[in-house]
């Protein structure tokens, strides 16, 4: 790889255990992954007091802001993954870091909004969720 280039397999998102100091570990088997930044629009828009029947130039600011990790892979049997299915069962808030290679890494409490498991009758039980922000969370820049 050429400087500059990340490989997407390093996006990763990390369960933390609750310990202090806490550990966090890679969820494993993800083979898709993506981490959304997003901030809804407030329309600040205001026609001139001075000219009202001029042109009006649309402004806006950020309104809330959403961060959410998505990922599908095959389904690991580990410690990690059982430690993740009780949140995902129990509707629980966790601790987790998202490692974005090039960048940095978010870390906060998160919430499992979906999680889907699937499978055929031949191939690897496979899973697919979607992590949400369920408090602030910090941004460390890469070094």
């Amino acid at each position: 790889m050429s400087d500059g280039e990340q490989l997407g397999r390093l996006l990763l998102i990390k369960l933390g255990d609750g310990a202090s100091p806490e550990i966090f570990t890679n969820l494993c088997g993800l083979k898709d992954r993506s981490f959304d930044l997003s901030a809804n629009t407030v329309d600040t828009t205001k026609p001139s007091c001075t000219n009202p029947g001029g042109p009006v130039q649309k402004t806006s600011r950020p309104g809330i802001t959403s961060r959410t990790f998505s990922g599908s892979g095959t389904f690991v049997s580990s410690a990690i993954m059982k430690t993740f299915m009780v949140h995902v069962n129990d509707a629980t808030v966790f601790n987790a870091q998202v490692v974005v290679p090039g960048l940095g890494t978010y870390a906060g409490s998160f919430m499992v909004s979906s999680f889907k498991l699937d499978g055929d009758m031949e191939n690897d039980l496979q899973f697919s969720g979607t992590f949400e922000a369920a408090g602030a969370l910090t941004f460390t820049a890469e070094a």
